[in-house]
């Protein structure tokens, strides 16, 4: 965590061995320096990054199991997908803008986490996919069609490929795309610009934007999906697959995953497999 320029407080997810793959210490972390980047006076916009070569791989399909969720949902079918939605709708309704700057692989839940945030700024060769839709269930945060139409939505879906940085900004996912090497510069620039107004106008300009969103349905929509998550776990095609996940190696599912597709394959499972040296967790 630091404080790159007046005004401005920066997060760095920093599990970079792990391809930032979200653990629940991870976002746990996250959203207690959310939370208490809200409370700061002296913060008037944030930014969310990831260390290493990505921005993140997605959830962490081996997480500790002595790491709680960090915070209640109820139980029952469904729990996770209404677990994280809850939280990325947190961010929605924080009073601070937040911004997302996104290198590399944004996948799955790396995705959501960006979603959330209310700018996404990208390189132009990273790479936004939400792989899981072909052999594991919808996404949990169905954030597609509000972002992206209806068309470029439905081809994410029905193809679970990936999106170059540019392409995800032409089709609405994210506000701009920059070269690689600009893209901290860029985002910073921004960031400057969006802490020169008073907070107390600019949570209100932010809200304006959310609240159209919602009249219009979009949280309803989006946690009406959760509950779709649910059901697709209980079909024969997702359980063949944990199946697969839990009798081998996560590696070797991913791979069998994306190989009829010749796409995301190892350099996807590399973060999320288990494997690599234990490193520092949190944010920075």
């Amino acid at each position: 965590m630091d404080d790159p320029a007046p005004f401005v407080r920066r997060l760095t997810l920093n599990r970079p061995e792990k391809r930032n793959a979200l653990s629940n210490r991870l976002r746990a972390q996250l959203f207690d320096a959310l939370h208490a980047g809200d409370l700061d006076h002296d913060v008037r916009v944030m930014i969310i990054r990831g260390a290493g070569s990505c921005f993140s791989a997605g959830y962490d399909l081996r997480p500790d199991p002595n790491d709680p969720l960090p915070w209640y949902t109820a139980p029952g079918d469904g729990q996770w997908p209404r677990h994280v939605v809850a939280g990325w709708f947190d961010i929605w309704d924080l009073a601070t803008p937040v911004i997302a700057q996104v290198h590399g692989w944004c996948l799955a839940g790396g995705s959501e986490l960006a979603t959330a945030c209310d700018l996404v700024y990208v390189a132009e060769d990273a790479q936004i996919g939400y792989p899981p839709v072909r052999t594991m269930t919808t996404p949990d945060m169905q954030f597609h069609p509000w972002l992206m139409g209806m068309r470029a939505a439905m081809e994410q879906m029905l193809t679970g490929d990936a999106l170059s940085g540019a392409d995800a900004a032409r089709v609405g996912w994210a506000n701009r795309a920059f070269p690689a090497a600009d893209l901290e510069r860029e985002v910073l620039r921004i960031a400057e610009r969006v802490a020169g107004i008073p907070p107390d106008l600019q949570q209100l300009n932010k809200r304006s934007v959310h609240r159209a969103m919602e009249v219009m349905g979009a949280r309803t929509a989006i946690r009406y999906g959760s509950e779709i998550l649910a059901l697709g776990l209980h079909q024969r095609s997702s359980k063949e697959y944990l199946r697969d996940m839990v009798n081998g190696t996560l590696g070797d599912a991913l791979a069998r995953r994306d190989a009829p597709f010749g796409d995301y394959g190892q350099a996807a499972a590399a973060g999320r497999d288990g494997t690599g040296t234990a490193g520092e967790e949190g944010v920075r």
